[in-house]
């Protein structure tokens, strides 16, 4: 897989930049810059990891936490700056359902048919179930509520306070989890521990890695301002809509890497890596992206509130309590897998209608 990403990115890069220079169809630079943004977010998903292991769990986590989502912040960013804020919220519900649904549900396919029955942390499945009722639905749902009686100015402002302390909170669980609280839960830390421990040796040093970083970063940076630009082509030719552009397109583009290592992840039964990719991710989402867009966009000519759409709202909302009701006793299968996975699809067809 990392020689295939190598290979895309060789390719994949100098295409993007000729490809945009001399004008190329929409529609075949929208495949290339996807498929460039994909194999770029594999770059720096191992070149985070890699510093993550050197700089010690403390700082690792917070590497981990500050760049796991850094393509798609990267691609919405853009997004909001041409204005697609309807682009921009359903890639955020996109990575929510994609997260969960899609990401959990194929690694307890995948995971499931391996090993019939697969364990992970009962305390991190409650403390993270508290969380996404949390930050999804009570941070989503009330300014959805609020907005009805509410102009523009104000639901914006609800909105920004709103992420405010969404991410002061998010900051919060960091300190709890990797200063406060760590090794609290001896058992489920040498379960982790355990699990970790064949990871131990980092693929790249401190300064490959670095380069790489900034690198693969800057290259996102280039190829996702491009990318926006195709959207309102490739919609017209495919006759999709933005919803699905952003729920489904710029969603998986963005998490592509990470779906793939959570996958693997419990296919070699480490269980406790996948569900923090999946579930940990979409935490990031709600309470550090999504937030942080809303404060970015106060410099923007076009500002977003944090209004989603009753479809979108309402799918969250079913992703989150259906992963709690099957997350909550720390164990999972690969019918629990094809539970998820369904659902996804359901939703899937339901936006692509739309």
């Amino acid at each position: 897989m990392n020689r295939i990403f190598l290979i895309m990115v060789i390719i994949g890069v100098p295409l993007s930049i000729i490809g945009s220079l001399l004008h190329w169809p929409a529609v075949i630079m929208f495949i290339v810059y996807c498929l460039t943004i994909i194999a770029l977010a594999g770059f720096m998903g191992r070149a985070t990891e890699s510093l993550a292991i050197i700089a010690g769990p403390r700082i690792g986590g917070l590497l981990n936490a500050t760049f796991g989502n850094a393509v798609e912040l990267i691609i919405s960013i853009f997004a909001l700056k041409a204005g697609l804020v309807t682009v921009v919220l359903a890639s955020l519900t996109g990575s929510v359902l994609g997260n969960l649904l899609l990401v959990g549900g194929l690694s307890f396919l995948v995971g499931g048919i391996k090993f019939k029955r697969q364990k992970f942390s009962v305390h991190d499945a409650r403390h993270n179930s508290g969380l996404l009722i949390f930050s999804v639905i009570l941070a989503f749902v009330i300014p959805e509520v609020f907005s009805m009686d509410m102009n523009d100015r104000d639901t914006f402002t609800l909105s920004v306070g709103i992420s405010i302390i969404l991410i002061m909170l998010y900051l919060a669980g960091l300190f709890f989890k990797l200063v406060s609280h760590r090794g609290i839960y001896q058992e489920d830390s040498e379960q982790v521990e355990r699990e970790n421990a064949e990871h131990e040796e980092p693929e790249w040093g401190k300064w490959k890695a670095l380069i790489i970083l900034a690198l693969s970063t800057i290259a996102v940076g280039y190829v996702s301002e491009n990318l926006v630009h195709t959207f309102d082509i490739v919609a017209e030719a495919f006759g999709w809509s933005e919803i699905f552009i952003g729920i489904i397109i710029v969603a998986i583009v963005g998490n592509a890497a990470e779906h793939a290592s959570a996958v693997m992840m419990a296919y070699k039964n480490k269980m406790n890596v996948a569900i923090e990719i999946a579930i940990g991710s979409t935490l990031q989402v709600a309470m550090f992206v999504a937030p942080l867009l809303v404060l970015i966009s106060l410099f923007l000519d076009t500002q977003m509130s944090l209004v989603f759409s009753m479809p979108e709202l309402i799918s969250m909302i079913t992703a989150v309590f259906l992963t709690i009701a099957l997350t909550n006793d720390g164990e999972t299968n690969w019918f629990e897998g094809g539970t998820l996975l369904a659902a996804y699809a359901i939703m899937g067809i339901g936006f692509y209608l739309l």
